[in-house]
């Protein structure tokens, strides 16, 4: 395969090689795919009996590319008299057009072929390659190809047409034309990808309707999505970019779901095109000042699914906020435990905190009333079913041994959690960012409860529980000798003592003792965690620090925007714009768009940022990466009615604006430059907005 392209709209997606042609892969996810099923897996074009080699692509949006080919080898091309030209375009289905240019002064006749295949993988059987439960059959009709997979009551199909004359068999399309001199053929092959119940037509009409948009109604929906965010306005054009690529990258990552019509934004590409309980919220606070409108289909999704029983083998209990939601065919028979999954220790506290910020931003209490019986479920949670041991912490231990995931926080591969010296803690583990999170959840539960739900009772007994929480926290996870806050505590209570990225969450929690503070803005920002790129995942001395490790040394955009708006919060600018700067300088190398990860090697070894090799792009928690860095950086904080704007700009980055920021006050602009080397004082204006506060909080 050559060098993967890939085009999204939503959670229906096309990975192919730099030909626009799909080779089946029973483990790469080449291919169309469609809510966690492969409707293609097999396309390949030929011209007499020659595959295409290319000339160059253009990924014109990220729902559109076009392929400039020719036939054979790249030695042919001084003599090439035919070219073609796939121009491809995806809405929920995908259609190409396809053009045959004769460029010799006489007609030639050339046989056109299209290889085509559905082999309906599950996205977890490319992972982890199986046997299909069933038969895959074709039907040839007029102008058409049908292809269905069916299960039970688990029925899929692909249909795929063609606006010209083919002779159509099981495999595919042969198409016998000829073309007169300095002229071409075209045809237009559209590829419907159909969700289908038992009685065969049960969402067929509704998932059409829905999800079959053509590149006019895309372009526009797009244009009108850049244009309802704020404005940028910057001396560094590459930051106005990574910034307009992130937004893009949040509009393409939309997709309504099959039970609900509410837009949702897909975790990643590939293996992440779904909803995910802690990326969606993440997501949602990285880009409530720009696209709030996220963040009520987002709550109201995972309200919805929030957990109502004990299921052991979906790791489900009462309160818990779900963590990944499939629609694929291992889920719907219970193969895999996503339909839903609950394992993650963390999205149920986190769904607390997205609700208290939306409120706090927009002034909209309607979500906040509307959710009062969820978010009391989810904060009852924390002290029951999430403190397995009755310490008073967040405890995580898989109810699936078997399918189930082991780590249940961000961090969750299996080698994630470990000592400094490399031994993996036993089960139940308490990692530290979790605590930070109950305690941030109980805060912001007794704000919403003394202002909203009318309990002043409870609003106190949330925050006396906080202060014990923050009290007990601060001795029992400090390492005295090192003077940093352990990743985690092991079963018996010990101190799992590896130096991580985690204690960056920590300060946006507010959870962190202010004396020691400025201790954690240090470590943070050392040689062992900081690698210049970014803050890496674990600090360098520990004996599973890996450059290249997924959670063990890489540096993760979205770690480091939860990490400097932790700084920002307890008064650390110059730090916090440290990290800002960074970011923004390896999303250049990235041509402005973050991916889930990159290595964690010195910068002063790397002129650029080492890709890692499988990360995810775009993904959702990466594109709001910048979001919240410019947040961060103008200093930009909700207080009553007013927007505070306090900027710490990076020196080097210039004047940087933005304008219309949405929230409870109408609209405002901020503005705010670097220092110069003569001026100490910070640069912040407001206008549009009733009276807007430019003067900075610190501390929890």
């Amino acid at each position: 395969m050559g060098r993967p392209i890939s085009m999204l709209d939503g959670n229906t997606f096309l990975v192919c090689d730099d030909t626009g042609d799909i080779d089946a892969s029973r483990k790469v996810p080449t291919g169309l795919f469609s809510y966690d099923t492969r409707f293609l897996s097999n396309w390949r074009l030929s011209i007499n009996g020659e595959r295409l080699h290319a000339l160059s692509v253009d990924d014109v949006r990220y729902f559109e590319t076009r392929f400039f080919l020719v036939p054979g080898e790249p030695t042919h091309y001084v003599d090439a008299k035919v070219s073609v030209i796939r121009n491809r375009t995806i809405g929920g289905s995908f259609t190409e057009d396809l053009a045959v240019l004769n460029h010799a002064d006489h007609e030639v006749d050339l046989t056109v072929r299209l290889d085509m295949a559905s082999d309906f993988a599950d996205i977890f059987e490319i992972k982890n390659p199986q046997s299909k439960k069933a038969t895959v059959s074709a039907t040839v009709e007029e102008k058409k190809l049908r292809l269905r997979y069916r299960r039970d009551r688990f029925h899929r199909e692909t249909v795929i047409s063609t606006s010209a004359d083919a002779q159509i068999d099981s495999g595919g399309m042969t198409f016998r034309i000829r073309v007169p001199g300095q002229s071409e053929w075209q045809t237009q092959l559209r590829v419907q990808t159909l969700v289908l119940g038992a009685h065969e037509r049960d969402f067929r009409d509704s998932l059409e309707l829905r999800h079959v948009r053509n590149p006019d109604e895309l372009d526009e929906q797009l244009r009108e999505w850049m244009a309802a965010a704020p404005r940028l306005s910057c001396d560094s054009l590459d930051i106005v970019s990574t910034y307009r690529r992130s937004l893009a990258d949040l509009a393409a990552l939309r997709y309504s779901s099959i039970t609900m019509a509410a837009e949702l934004v897909a975790a990643g590409l590939p293996w992440f095109m779904t909803v995910f309980g802690r990326d969606s919220i993440f997501t949602c606070l990285q880009a409530l000042p720009f696209t709030p409108q996220l963040t009520p289909t987002t709550l109201g999704t995972l309200a919805y699914g929030q957990g109502s029983r004990i299921d052991d083998f979906r790791d489900e209990e009462p309160g818990k906020i779900l963590h990944e939601l499939r629609y694929g065919e291992s889920a719907g028979f219970a193969e895999q435990s996503h339909s839903p999954y609950y394992g993650a220790a963390d999205s149920t506290p986190l769904f607390v905190i997205l609700l208290d910020e939306y409120e706090r931003w927009t002034g909209d209490d309607t979500l906040v009333r509307a959710y009062e019986f969820e978010a009391r479920a989810a904060l009852s949670w924390i002290d029951t079913y999430g403190d397995l041991l009755d310490t008073g912490y967040i405890w995580y231990q898989t109810r699936n041994p078997d399918t189930g995931l082991a780590n249940q926080c961000w961090k969750d591969s299996w080698d994630s959690i470990s000592y400094r010296d490399g031994r993996l803690p036993p089960f139940p583990r308490a990692t530290c960012e979790q605590q930070g999170y109950a305690y941030d959840a109980k805060m912001r539960g007794a704000r919403l409860a003394r202002l909203y739900w009318n309990d002043p009772a409870f609003a106190e007994r949330l925050e006396r529980e906080a202060a014990e929480l923050k009290d007990r926290f601060n001795r029992e996870f400090w390492i005295a000798d090192g003077e940093y806050y352990a990743l985690a505590l092991d079963a018996d209570g010990g101190q799992v003592d590896a130096l991580s990225s985690n204690i960056g969450h920590l300060l946006w929690s507010g959870i962190v003792d202010e004396s020691r503070a400025g201790r954690i803005a240090e470590l943070l920002l050392g040689d062992r965690l900081f690698s210049g790129w970014g803050v890496r995942t674990l600090a360098t001395d520990c004996a599973r620090y890996n450059p290249v490790g997924y959670h063990v040394g890489t540096v993760w955009p979205f770690d480091n925007s939860i990490i400097a708006w932790g700084l920002w919060r307890y008064g650390y600018r110059r730090e916090a714009a440290t990290i800002c700067e960074a970011m923004f300088d390896a999303a250049r190398h990235f041509q402005g768009r973050l991916p889930e990860a990159f290595a964690g090697y010195p910068r002063v070894r790397t002129r650029s940022p080492v890709q890692y090799p499988t990360a995810c792009s775009p993904q959702a928690w990466s594109a709001g990466t910048p979001l919240l860095l410019l947040r961060v950086m103008l200093g930009l904080e909700p207080h009553d009615e007013h927007l505070i704007i306090d900027p710490e700009v990076p020196a080097g980055i210039g004047r940087v604006e933005l304008l219309d920021i949405p929230g409870r006050w109408g609209k405002i602009d901020a503005l705010g430059r670097s220092r110069t080397p003569d001026d100490d004082s910070e640069q912040a204006t407001s206008r549009n907005g009733a009276g807007a506060l430019t003067e900075g909080r610190r501390g929890a």
